[in-house]
């Protein structure tokens, strides 16, 4: 299985990170290909909503009008079998860089062989995951009918 983890996470070497390396491992240990698009070091501009990727006939169907690094991920977003999203929890919600790499796939409306996901998150607060949750399952798995595979939450522990 081909899997593409966006992370949204802006420290290299913090709490997302090290989920994340956890993941990669377990999931290459088994077999799987897995690709990790580190969405804080790339330059993607938020959905301008202009429709440029939704005029059929057009020849532009599924592209972007902005040429940014978002054009890194789509060809990965149309391989990957499983995508899994990754983020500290600001505000109870996805960092505002995911977010952004989020609303863009809209170019794509559904990407082609995706069916899968799972969800990483990350807080040093065990009660701030429910909003994040919520978007992840309502507005973007439930949307896009995809099977839910796993939602790892981590609170960093009390001191």
């Amino acid at each position: 299985m081909k899997i593409l983890v966006l992370n949204g996470s802006p420290r290299p070497k913090g709490n997302t990170a090290g989920l994340v390396a956890g993941f990669v491992r377990g999931a290459e240990e088994s077999g799987h290909t897995v690709t990790v698009a580190q969405v804080c070091r790339m330059h993607i501009s938020g959905c301008l909503a202009c429709e440029y990727c939704h005029q059929p006939g057009s020849g532009h169907e599924r592209q972007c009008a902005q040429k940014d690094d978002m054009q890194q991920l789509y060809p990965a977003l149309d391989e990957a079998d499983m995508l899994v999203l990754a983020s500290p929890i600001y505000y109870h919600g996805f960092s505002g860089q995911l977010q952004c790499a989020l609303n863009r796939i809209y170019a794509l409306d559904r990407p082609r062989r995706l069916r899968q996901a799972a969800l990483i998150l990350s807080s040093g607060d065990a009660d701030v995951y429910e909003g994040a949750e919520y978007e992840y399952r309502r507005s973007f798995l439930e949307y896009l009918a995809w099977k839910i595979r796993a939602s790892i939450p981590f609170a960093k522990p009390e001191m």
